[in-house]
């Protein structure tokens, strides 16, 4: 499969701009450095047509998260369409934006104020600062990823591997002010010791959470947190950027049934646009009016109305319940295909955001190999599948009927150590790294 215009473009970029993108998630390098299409000139639904003119079925990330609806959604669009018409931006706000925080209040019964940004990482930005003017206390306990901003990088200040276990290690704070330093605080999903240590020795004012993203809650985890935020005078921030709208219309944390005091969530409310929320309690929330947290663009119109279609869709779609059925079918198939051919994986909940880790010493080798072969055979593909409301069941059987072909190939790669001599090009990163 030729995909020599993308990547030809990708090198362009990477001396035009540096990273080449402006998402670490999207170079090239994180998934087949040298051989990756990059750039896209059309999507719909699960299908995305490349510079070349090669189309392929999205089985990873599905715009990173954003689109669980599918791509283009006909629905989201009309109603973006119509508001581009009547207007995206005015000195006069858009009622869209009254309706739709009356809808995510609807959704969480325990908060009664909304504020609007347009990124998730943005959205933490405000929350952490709404938390800290309601507190008045610096310093945050955290659990997860929650973005690029100083006040979370500022915890590899102290060291930096702190970050390397929320999700991508090697993340350098170059730029972060020292007087940062030992500001965050981080601690692992599961591991309630750690959090009732950091407690005992810091004055927390704010603890930060990813509720879920590949780990289930054991031992009561989100309520004990809960328990330590009430008994410390805490501020509870859930960042639901991830997890928010796969398990539940709303949350993860409705399905578990532990209220934060403040919650973050964006990308997948809007299937593509940018939108994101803080959703919070009212004493906590107005604490956003001592402080100064204002931004033209988030009183666009453009955000709240694809937010509003999205949601709706969702509810009357029933969305989180076809992405756990169609999630546990890639995530049983490829359990069955790995016994088939011999290899040792494991896979990850939820299912609504399976992932595959294969359990090698050479494991980013083998993953590198894995995107490889599904490209040649017509598949966006790598560890993780984002599951959205187009997938369908013809579409997975399809895509099993491929893994089986590759995971054939895999298996004797490892069995012959072989599988650097198979790989094209070089192998994949795994987190951040210099491109030059």
């Amino acid at each position: 499969m030729n995909c020599q215009k993308g990547i030809d473009l990708w090198n362009r970029a990477k001396k035009l701009m540096p990273g080449g993108s402006q998402l670490l998630s999207k170079r090239a390098e994180m998934f087949l450095p040298d051989q990756w299409p990059s750039y896209y000139t059309k999507a719909k639904g699960v299908e995305i047509w490349d510079l070349d003119d090669n189309k392929f079925i999205d089985m990873s990330i599905m715009g990173v998260g954003a689109c669980t609806l599918g791509y283009a959604d006909d629905d989201v669009n009309n109603a973006v369409i119509k508001a581009i018409h009547d207007g995206s931006m005015s000195t006069l706000n858009s009622p869209e934006e009254v309706e739709l925080a009356e809808l995510l209040l609807e959704l969480h019964p325990w908060a009664q104020a909304v504020r609007y940004a347009r990124t998730g990482g943005e959205a933490m930005v405000i929350a952490v600062r709404i938390a800290r003017a309601y507190t008045k206390k610096d310093t945050i306990a955290f659990c997860g990823y929650h973005g690029w901003h100083d006040w979370y990088l500022s915890s590899n200040l102290a060291d930096h591997a702190n970050l390397d276990g929320h999700l991508l290690p090697g993340l350098d704070p170059n730029g972060v002010p020292r007087s940062l330093l030992k500001t965050a605080i981080p601690f692992e999903y599961n591991n309630i010791e750690k959090l009732e240590a950091i407690v005992k020795e810091n004055d927390i004012g704010v603890i930060v959470v990813e509720p879920l993203r590949h780990q289930e809650p054991k031992n009561d985890f989100l309520s004990r947190i809960r328990e330590i935020s009430n008994d410390i005078d805490a501020v509870l921030l859930f960042d639901e950027i991830t997890s928010g709208w796969r398990l539940t219309v709303g949350g993860a944390h409705l399905k578990f049934n532990i209220n934060p005091d403040i919650m973050v969530v964006a990308k997948a409310m809007s299937n593509g646009y940018p939108m994101a929320a803080v959703v919070g309690k009212r004493e906590i929330m107005d604490a956003a009016q001592t402080s100064f947290i204002s931004s033209t663009y988030w009183t666009e119109r453009i955000g709240p109305t694809a937010a509003l279609a999205t949601i709706r869709k969702m509810q009357t779609k029933n969305v989180p319940a076809h992405l756990e059925r169609i999630g546990g079918l890639i995530s049983n198939g490829w359990e069955k295909l790995a016994k088939k051919h011999g290899l040792d994986i494991e896979v990850l909940p939820p299912k609504a955001l399976t992932t595959i880790t294969f359990n090698y010493e050479n494991a980013l080798e083998v993953k590198t190999l894995f995107t490889q072969e599904m490209l040649k055979r017509g598949y966006i593909a790598g560890p993780s599948v984002y599951v959205s409301l187009c997938h369908t069941e013809e579409i997975i059987n399809d895509y099993l009927a491929t893994v089986d072909d590759v995971f054939k190939i895999i298996s004797q790669a490892i069995n012959e150590q072989k599988v650097l001599d198979l790989l094209e090009g070089p192998v994949a990163h795994s987190g951040f790294q210099r491109l030059t």
